[in-house]
């Protein structure tokens, strides 16, 4: 519960869904927050210029303009409010080019409240870009202790790739795959792969072409020899 005189935080969601915003308004009120919704990105691209506190919580797939225009267009009108998305669970290409967009994170759904309020937490204790910089040199660094290998899988994974379309890309197994995803994962502190994607973007990794670094690619697996691909 919010205590008395504490400031009003609040959440903006936008989703077709109406049974979902109910539950979503019930579950943010419980933890103290107000929720505003709107059921069209139409709806709340009008009320958006008289918006300035808060967060915007916006699904990408609705009916007439989805997410990403809703993101576009507000990007035009210079709207700089904290934007988290929700995506359809394993679809990370959209959720890649969402926080391109600016989004600074992404969950997917069907997702727990523990997860939801923390991501929300989470931006509503941004204070704008420069918290944004700070964030992207923080996740340079970490994109530093990857090795090679463990770069290219993280590369085909911002990508969208599976993993058995990237061990054939990179022409080494599955199982390898999940090995360095694990190390990957490790190396960076955490055992999200949204966790993992969002630090990506944030470090500005390019988007990923395995299939036109064979040179690179033979380059290493050769200097691996004897060793786990």
């Amino acid at each position: 519960m919010q205590s008395k005189g504490s400031p009003v935080r609040i959440v903006y969601i936008v989703d077709d869904d109406a049974a979902l915003l109910g539950s979503l308004e019930r579950t943010f009120r419980a933890a103290g927050l107000t929720a505003v919704s709107y059921q069209t990105a139409f709806a709340f691209l009008d009320a958006a210029p008289d918006l300035s506190d808060g967060c915007l919580l916006l699904d990408i797939i609705m009916p007439e303009m989805d997410g990403l225009e809703l993101q576009e267009r507000l990007n035009s009108l210079g709207f700089n409010m904290p934007v988290i998305v929700m995506t359809a669970w394993g679809d990370v290409e959209t959720a890649v080019q969402a926080m391109k967009s600016g989004a600074v994170d992404f969950i997917e759904k069907p997702f727990n409240d523990e997860a939801l309020l923390d991501a929300i937490n989470a931006a509503l204790a941004l204070d704008g870009g420069p918290t944004r910089d700070r964030e992207s040199v923080v996740a340079a660094k970490l994109m530093a202790k990857l090795s090679p290998r463990e770069r290219q899988v993280l590369d085909g994974l911002v990508a969208g790739r599976s993993t058995k379309q990237i061990a054939y890309d990179l022409g080494i197994s599955a199982r390898t795959v999940e090995v360095h995803r694990a190390r990957m994962l490790a190396r960076l502190g955490t055992h999200s792969l949204a966790e993992a994607i969002r630090l990506a973007v944030l470090a500005g990794l390019p988007p990923a072409d395995l299939k036109a670094n064979d040179a690179v690619r033979q380059r290493l697996s050769g200097a691996s020899r004897g060793l786990p691909e």
